[in-house]
């Protein structure tokens, strides 16, 4: 308890503006081209299938949902697509905003040259970026994953029923009572 009543206020208020915030925030979770049927060809029929469901459950969440504010985790995959899908909503949708939670520095440096121009590309396009380490160390994904979960009200996730990073996240969303909309791949 604070002695400084004007203190005290202005925590409240800092604590009920980050409640607004997380109810109105969406984050992305899902698997690596490596699990998904269609591996890195996002040309192939599921996957276009999929990104077309991944734009609808997007669209809901802004139209019925009043969701504003949307995290990608930027791993290959379904959380580079959704970001891309959310920069593509803008255009619709001026007031929604797109913010990249990097797990740490050199994320993408092991990757292809196209994939780290892609990653650039939405980060230099997101409204804001958080990065949670400096540097690569054991359980920075995992760190990642609970900070968008921690901030959001809803989750969108690519989920093909088997164990990994992406059950984990979705459990632990189910254990803090975030909605969950599941797309298998």
């Amino acid at each position: 308890m604070f002695k400084n009543k004007k203190l005290e206020k202005i925590v409240d208020d800092c604590n009920t503006i980050m409640e607004d915030i997380t109810a109105q925030t969406v984050c992305f979770t899902g698997h690596r081209p490596q699990k998904l049927p269609w591996g890195f060809n996002e040309n192939d029929v599921r996957c276009l299938a999929m990104k077309e469901v991944a734009k609808l459950e997007i669209e809901n969440a802004i139209i019925n949902g009043g969701k504003k504010h949307f995290i990608s985790g930027m791993a290959l995959g379904f959380d580079m697509i959704c970001a891309e899908l959310v920069l593509e909503l803008k255009k619709d949708y001026p007031f929604i905003t797109l913010e990249c939670a990097i797990p740490c520095k050199g994320q993408e440096s092991k990757w292809s040259t196209d994939q780290q121009k892609r990653y650039h590309n939405i980060v230099k396009q997101a409204d804001t970026t958080r990065c949670i380490y400096n540097h690569y160390i054991d359980g920075c994904m995992q760190e990642r994953n609970r900070y968008m979960i921690n901030n959001s009200s809803m989750v969108i996730a690519l989920f093909n029923g088997k164990p990994g990073g992406t059950k984990i996240t979705i459990d632990y969303a189910k254990q803090k009572g975030l909605e969950i909309v599941v797309i298998e791949p």
